[in-house]
């Protein structure tokens, strides 16, 4: 009997081969269409869900619902032809292709508003944005005065919008020689030969533990560098392993990123940390905190203010100085 598989198999082949065409024709035109206003419109949603790292999360700065950013999201991969990030139950992550995208999103970005600012600059007139880093806990710093700099910054300067984002030195730096930031206030073990950078002040940094910690009430001839040593340290996640003052090797027993998550581990009276007491300060008066041998255990740390040397901003240039004239070189 004659057997019609063999039909079906080609029936198959054809489908698969007209499926497959279809992919191809979709990508080719993807490939060629030229780059609209619309697709610059998503980059900036998605850059935006990259930030807040969600889409719930971003529904307050971009201003719309989390299932219309999916919407948004899964149209720029229809228009790219790649799968930009997982999102579901276990979270939300970028793909291998979304990083890459990430990446060269944030240097058109930068570049449209350098763009603009120097369109502006032709007109004569400052415009466009300044993206500003630096690392928390500033605003309590008297010799920094930043809040009275940028306001001085925004009387000059009205029509230019800052962009001010907190993250570790590290971080800063790295951002500022890949663009993604025009200036960094921040300390500098080691500077990249490309950057310009000026020492602004010093910040004395000084080892706490708060009021229901043992150590608290223990006068300070009882305290000695072994008794310190014994205690529960908590670390700064992007100082190296057990950072601290010379002979003072301390064993981590918790981490954390910024300065009031820091604080907040020392005020539970099972760690002691270091904070700089211009912040610890508040704290200190109300008699939540005590520093433990501030004359052997304090250290400086040195903030530079930097720019990248072939950074032409005049927004910038602007920026600097006013940062620059209003702090204490002290």
């Amino acid at each position: 009997m004659f057997s019609d598989k063999p039909f079906l198999y080609y029936e198959k082949y054809l489908y698969f081969t007209r499926h497959n065409d279809k992919h191809q024709r979709m990508a080719l035109r993807t490939s060629k269409t030229p780059f609209s206003p619309t697709d610059l419109r998503l980059l900036r949603i998605f850059q935006a869900v990259v930030r807040h790292e969600g889409f719930a999360a971003a529904q307050n700065e971009l201003g719309i619902s989390p299932g219309t950013i999916s919407n948004h999201i899964a149209q720029l991969e229809g228009r790219f032809g790649v799968r930009l990030c997982e999102r579901g139950r276990k979270g939300f992550s970028l793909t291998d292709e979304g990083v890459r995208i990430h990446e060269a999103a944030e240097n058109l970005l930068r570049s449209i508003e350098n763009f603009s600012g120097i369109v502006g600059s032709v007109r004569g007139e400052l415009s466009g944005t300044v993206h500003f880093g630096t690392v928390d806990a500033m605003y309590t710093n008297t010799d920094l005065q930043l809040q009275n700099a940028l306001a001085k910054f925004n009387e000059r300067a009205p029509r230019v919008q800052i962009h001010l984002e907190i993250a570790s030195p590290q971080d800063l730096l790295q951002r500022l020689l890949d663009g993604r930031y025009s200036l960094i206030l921040t300390p500098i073990d080691d500077a990249h030969p490309s950057v310009h950078a000026i020492r602004l002040f010093e910040e004395r940094q000084s080892l706490f533990c708060g009021a229901l910690h043992e150590l608290f009430k223990s006068p300070d001839r009882d305290l000695t560098p072994a008794r310190l040593q014994q205690s529960p340290y908590a670390a700064r996640t992007y100082m190296k392993e057990n950072a601290g003052p010379a002979n003072f090797p301390f064993s981590n027993a918790a981490q954390a990123s910024h300065m009031e998550s820091l604080a907040i581990l020392i005020l539970s009276g099972r760690y002691i940390g270091y904070l700089p007491d211009h912040f610890a300060a508040p704290f200190v008066e109300r008699g939540k905190m005590k520093s433990l041998l501030p004359d052997s255990t304090s250290y400086f740390d040195t903030f530079y203010l930097a720019h990248r040397g072939d950074e032409k901003s005049r927004a910038m240039t602007l920026l600097f100085e006013c940062l620059s004239s209003g702090a204490s070189t002290k």
